[in-house]
């Protein structure tokens, strides 16, 4: 119990000491009045439709969970929506990936959905997030690199689908499942979609979420540190993948500043340039999780119908027979 009291203490700590070197990292050594300036001359209109671009690739991923999680979400669009929105902005603020504690917790509230349903579902698409991440980084990366980088990326595509159609051999292969990482392995594996059609469609929209989202990400880090788009589509993926990743600070601070680092600095980018458009791009993503959360409190949702979440013992996502 003690150390369970101290891994969230712990948390907080490193969370907020993060924040501050930050804040004393860009003070000493770029400043803020020039680390913010530029946002004196973007065009308010540019920066309202990239917010409307963004807050459109959270309705995608509404689509993805509304599907992955039906029946139980059926009829309840606004209400996944309003899910979405709020998990999001808990994820993006809390440390130490604390914030994904919420989605399970609302999709009880909201849905009825049982844990034992939720998590594994929200590990499912996770690793799908993970994976496209990868995936569309390196796209970036394998440009102009020959045949061999993109036989990388090609054999990277498939990988959801094999586990998809492998489960039932890879779940009998597990280690030992009392084990933290067969543990972790079984947990994702009873997330998988119970048949092909949940699975494609939520991949599709995973793939067409991380497109939207990571195109406009791209955009805004480019207007801050005038580099060609396929680099800020990079330092966005990895600045991404810093969020998905166990460790994060308070807000994302410093981790997602320094995701985005890691891919500039290795293409010739200074390393002041890469901290500005680092901090700035964060802002964006913390003003639009901001926003989106204020939305889901005032977003109008009708009275939920319907019962409880469906028996875990009998249900797997996509059942039954989505396919016909």
């Amino acid at each position: 119990m003690e150390t369970a009291r101290r891994v969230p203490i712990l948390g907080w700590v490193l969370g907020i000491g993060l924040c501050l070197a930050l804040v004393l990292l860009v003070h000493y050594s770029v400043g803020w009045g020039t680390v913010l300036a530029p946002w004196l001359e973007m065009a308010p209109g540019l920066l309202l439709a990239a917010y409307l671009l963004v807050l459109g690739s959270y309705a995608l991923r509404t689509v993805r969970v509304f599907l992955f999680f039906g029946p139980a979400t059926a009829g309840e669009f606004p209400r996944s929506f309003r899910l979405i929105l709020l998990h999001n902005l808990f994820n993006n603020l809390l440390p130490m990936r604390s914030g994904e504690a919420s989605f399970p917790i609302l999709m009880k509230r909201d849905f009825g959905i049982p844990f034992s349903r939720s998590i594994p579902g929200l590990f499912y698409l996770r690793l799908l997030d993970l994976h496209f991440l990868l995936f569309l980084g390196g796209i970036v990366l394998a440009w102009d690199r020959g045949w061999t980088a993109w036989g990388s990326v090609v054999l990277l595509l498939p990988l959801p689908f094999l586990a998809f159609l492998l489960q039932e051999r890879i779940r009998r292969g597990l280690p030992d499942k009392r084990g933290r990482v067969g543990g972790l392995l079984e947990r994702g594996m009873t997330g998988l979609p119970g048949n092909r059609a949940v699975f494609w469609w939520t991949w599709l929209w995973t793939g067409v979420n991380w497109a939207v989202k990571l195109g406009v990400f791209a955009w805004i880090l480019r207007s801050f540190t005038s580099i060609p788009f396929g680099i800020s589509l990079l330092g966005s993926v990895t600045g991404e993948i810093s969020s998905v990743l166990p460790f994060h600070g308070v807000a994302g601070a410093g981790t997602y500043e320094a995701g985005v680092a890691v891919a500039l600095l290795p293409f010739g980018v200074e390393a002041e340039a890469a901290l500005r458009g680092g901090v700035n791009l964060h802002f964006f993503v913390l003003g639009a999780s901001l926003l989106s959360g204020a939305l889901a409190l005032l977003l109008p949702v009708p009275p939920r119908h319907g019962g409880e979440g469906t028996d875990p013992g009998v249900f797997r996502p996509g059942e039954p027979g989505l396919d016909s």
